[in-house]
Formats: structure tokens, C-alpha cells, sequence
């Protein structure tokens, strides 16, 4: 059996491992730069900013769950955590940066304790910048500490995005783990209760679809319609808007792929649907990452292969807005994710 990706990185030492594998196995008939080439023919490249509007920052890996197609690799036992000197030198950029988004990350950005602190800090800077949290609905239940997290989200008018695999519990604890639906269905009933997802609350309810498998999501339309009549009844569920997202091949998916004997299959199914006007709206042109150690990347998946801006300041405490706009932005064959059929972001469908 193949090891676990974590495994072979530790054994050979190589960060770069899962590039490589990006890099050199492309599937037959496709040359090794894919990604590259069909940018060019798009005439887009090489690939940059557009405006810098997301601030998006990764506060640790740290979970308490451990889902099979995370790409971040997270879990209980991360002991990646950003501290609150690099919380500060964010809030350095927020005060100096006019952001539309602040998009908060992990794991499960909640286990970060200086997390409340940073959103209350952020919320002192700009009463009005839209703060999203990725949350993983269970967090809310796991501990009494956490109890109070719709109230908290509320009272700082955090926008909520959580992830639901499927609205079924078979399929949601096959990729999240036992008992997970049943526990995302109790957080979700906490949180519509003080007004999220509710018409005309103002207090935003979003829910993030990804596939179980090896093949690309369905019509993101389509699938809200339904998510939200099968959450209605028999649970009484409502929520704003369904997002679908891609699963790019790295990380933990990476692992399943190659496992699985599916990577060439996948990888050709994102080279063939490669659409423009999706890569011409992936996320990296407005966007950037920042890791937990305050290193800055064009984008979260970027940030999970390690690979930095191309610029010569890449921490954040080093913030620079015309070099960071006018840089180039890093690619590989993983980026086929985002630009595949609709396109995929962390919002959802791009096109």
C-alpha cells in the first residue's frame, strides 16, 4: 500500500514532494506544464492580480476533526498555531489596507485562543469589513467553551461558511467521520436560533459542498435547491447560499487519488474541462493568504504546497501593496481545480 503523503514527505525530507508528484505525473497526452500552456493559449499569462479586496488568514491547523479530502491536513494533533504577535502584524495590514473581505481559516480557526481577540480587533479597525469565519459546525458542540460561538458570531456580525459534505448522515460521516452530520445538524439549529440564515436577519449562513469522490461537483444552482428543501424538512434548516467546491489534488486527496489508482483519471477530467472565464476569476487575483507563521501565498492551496508570493518580502510583517499587486502568481497543475468546469473558489462556482 502506498504511505500516507505526510509519511514519504517526513522520510524524505521534501517538502516539495506533492509538487513534484504535480509536476511530473501528467496524465498521457498532456504536456508536463498543462497549466502553464493553457493559460497561454487563454491569453492569460502569465497570471496576476487583479486587486488586492481578501485578506485571507489561516490561524493554525489545529481541528477537532480529521476529514479525509482536507487539504490542509488538519487535526487534533497540529500543533500549528499562529500567535498573537502575527494576529498583530495582520491587524498592522487591516489598518492600512482597505479589505472588503477578511476571510478567517484553519482547522478550526475557533481553537486558536487568541482567536476572539482577533476578530474583536479586526471589528475595532472596521465596523463595516465583512468578516467570514470557515467553521466547522461540530466545533460549536464539542465543548461547553464553544456553546456561545453563534452568540459571539452574532454580536460581531461574522458572516458563517461551513462545510456540509451532503445532507444525508451516511455520506457526510463517511468523508468527516462518525456522527458528524448529527452534530453539524445540532450547530446549525444553534445558529439559525439567534437569526443566521434567516430572511432578512442580515446574520449570512452559508454551507460549502465538496465531492465524496473522484469527479467534479454538479450544478452549484441545482444542488442549493435541493440542499435547502432536504435541510428544511425534516430538520427546519435554513441557510443563505450553497457553495460548491472543487477538490484540488493535494494533501489528503492527493493521498486518496494516488491510493485509489484515480490520479490520472481525475487529473485528466480538470485538464479537459479547463474553462477561461473561470481562470479568468480564480480567487489567487484578489486574494491573498496569509499561513500561520505569517508567510503570505497567492492562495490557501498554494499556501498548503508551500509555495510563497514570487515576491522578495514574504512575511506579512513585510506587507508591501504595489509589490504584492503587481506580482506573478504562482501556478501548477493543481490549479486545473479552480478553473475546471463552473470554476471553484472558496466561494463557491466562479462562472
Amino acid at each position: 500500500m502506498i504511505k500516507s503523503l505526510k509519511a514519504r514527505k517526513s522520510e524524505l525530507a521534501d517538502v516539495g514532494y506533492e509538487i513534484s508528484i504535480l509536476s511530473e505525473k501528467t496524465p498521457t497526452g498532456f504536456e508536463p506544464d498543462a497549466f502553464g500552456s493553457k493559460l497561454r493559449q487563454t491569453g492569460l499569462y502569465p497570471l496576476s492580480p487583479t486587486k488586492i479586496e481578501i485578506l485571507q488568514i489561516n490561524v493554525g491547523k489545529m481541528c477537532n476533526q480529521t476529514c479525509k479530502h482536507c487539504h490542509v491536513d488538519a487535526g487534533p494533533d497540529r500543533k500549528e498555531i499562529m500567535t498573537r504577535e502575527t494576529m498583530q502584524h495582520c491587524l498592522d495590514v487591516i489598518k492600512g489596507h482597505s479589505f472588503t473581505t477578511i476571510d478567517l481559516t484553519g482547522g478550526a480557526p475557533e481553537m486558536n485562543p487568541h482567536f476572539r481577540w482577533l476578530v474583536e480587533e479586526i471589528r475595532k479597525i472596521d465596523k463595516k469589513v465583512n468578516i467570514i469565519v470557515r467553521c466547522n459546525l461540530t466545533i460549536i458542540v464539542a465543548n461547553p467553551a464553544y456553546h456561545d460561538l453563534p452568540d459571539f458570531f452574532k454580536k460581531h456580525n461574522i458572516e458563517v461558511t461551513s462545510s456540509l459534505p451532503y445532507f444525508t448522515a451516511m455520506r457526510t460521516d463517511s468523508q468527516r467521520g462518525e456522527g458528524v452530520f448529527e452534530k453539524s445538524i445540532k450547530a446549525l439549529r444553534m445558529l439559525n436560533a439567534v437569526g443566521y440564515g434567516k430572511e432578512d436577519s442580515g446574520l449570512i449562513l452559508n454551507l460549502v459542498y465538496n465531492p465524496s469522490g473522484a469527479f467534479l461537483p454538479g450544478s452549484q444552482e441545482s444542488l442549493q435547491v435541493e440542499f435547502k428543501k432536504k435541510l428544511k424538512d425534516p430538520y427546519q434548516i435554513v441557510f443563505n447560499q450553497l457553495f460548491c467546491i472543487t477538490n484540488l489534488p493535494i494533501s489528503r486527496f492527493l493521498d486518496y487519488l494516488l491510493v485509489s489508482g484515480n490520479f490520472d483519471d481525475y487529473m485528466e477530467k480538470l485538464i479537459s474541462s479547463y474553462n477561461p472565464v473561470a481562470a479568468e476569476g480564480v480567487m489567487c487575483r484578489n486574494t491573498i493568504s496569509v499561513g500561520w507563521d505569517g508567510y503570505l501565498y497567492d492562495c490557501d492551496f498554494n499556501q498548503m504546497l508551500e509555495m510563497k508570493v514570487e515576491t522578495s518580502d514574504q512575511h506579512i510583517s513585510k506587507w508591501d501593496t504595489e509589490t504584492l499587486t503587481q506580482r506573478e502568481i504562482q501556478t501548477n497543475q493543481h490549479c486545473f481545480g479552480c478553473t475546471a468546469g463552473a470554476g471553484s473558489s472558496c466561494g463557491g462556482a466562479t462562472s
